[in-house]
């Protein structure tokens, strides 16, 4: 009985959020059913790259030390740069998992693809995401950077590998449905991830969970950052003492964007705080809120 309760309840969220959605002007790309999810917590070590130059393996252990499940890399690998191998058994060794990786798509030409795929393979990393391409900062540019994604994905769908790209506030200008987001989403199958970070998305006046909505099943790795580095921007930058509506943004996630991992991002820091623990702090409030919500 209380598993068909907890069924329904999923059930009643799905629909809900499916209204909400039509109601704002969005549609769906894809109206496959969504498996709820329970993500995992990560971090994306850009966040703290200058203890992870100083200290990679020290800072590695740090974060785990802390309770993130997971890391997301961002092109730094201390010593492992050719050893992904002793890298993912490192990982092992302090429980963590690699929950994704920021890549340009230089390093998915013709002459870099295999040896890419196959250090991303060997450490275990599926989901491969493109941190930035300032094509995507307009309309038309998004089109050509969707046909790359296209391509991509489809060499990497044989390997059981997935391509994403990230968002920065110029892709989510515009109106409803016709942001270089939505032409990303649109022009793109539902194997390639759509990363959403949701402190640039709320920059750029939008709501992070429309665009959850609008392509269910496709966030399958999202940021969660409090405060995005934009002049004049005064939000606290700590998951939890910031405004945005994290409850609602985590049953997004769960029931409509197919998450797999939640990852932590800092991009500011309280003045007196280290990276470190400006990261840990977001952490400790993102559980928290999680925690509220059981």
């Amino acid at each position: 009985m209380l598993f068909l309760k907890k069924k329904l309840t999923t059930t009643v969220q799905i629909i809900s959020l499916i209204l909400a959605s039509t109601a704002a002007g969005f549609s769906y790309a894809d109206t496959a059913p969504v498996t709820a999810t329970e993500p995992q917590l990560s971090v994306q070590l850009w966040s703290v790259k200058d203890a992870m130059q100083a200290d990679f393996e020290g800072t590695l252990t740090k974060l785990a030390a802390m309770g993130f499940q997971g890391v997301e890399f961002a092109g730094f690998f201390g010593k492992y740069a050719n050893d992904a191998a002793g890298l993912k058994a490192f990982l092992n060794s302090l429980g963590l998992k690699a929950s994704g990786a920021h890549v340009p798509f230089e390093k998915f030409s013709t002459e870099q693809f295999d040896a890419t795929v196959a250090f991303y393979k060997a450490l275990d990393c599926h989901y491969l995401i493109i941190p930035m391409d300032q094509r995507a900062f307009t309309v038309e540019g998004a089109k050509a950077v969707a046909a790359d994604l296209a391509a991509v994905q489809e060499k990497l769908t044989p390997l059981g590998m997935q391509v994403g790209y990230h968002n920065h506030k110029p892709e989510m200008l515009g109106d409803a449905g016709k942001t270089p987001w939505d032409l990303i989403g649109k022009n793109t199958n539902s194997k390639v991830i759509l990363q959403q970070d949701v402190g640039w998305t709320e920059v750029a006046g939008k709501d992070p969970v429309d665009f959850i909505k609008a392509y269910p099943g496709r966030t399958v790795t999202t940021h969660y950052k409090a405060s995005a580095p934009e002049p004049g921007n005064t939000e606290d930058p700590i998951i939890g003492k910031d405004t945005t509506d994290w409850k609602a943004l985590i049953t997004a996630n769960k029931t409509i964007g197919g998450t797999q991992w939640l990852v932590v991002e800092q991009e500011s820091y309280p003045a007196g705080m280290t990276p470190m623990q400006s990261v840990e702090a977001s952490l400790k409030g993102l559980q928290a809120i999680i925690a509220e919500m059981k």
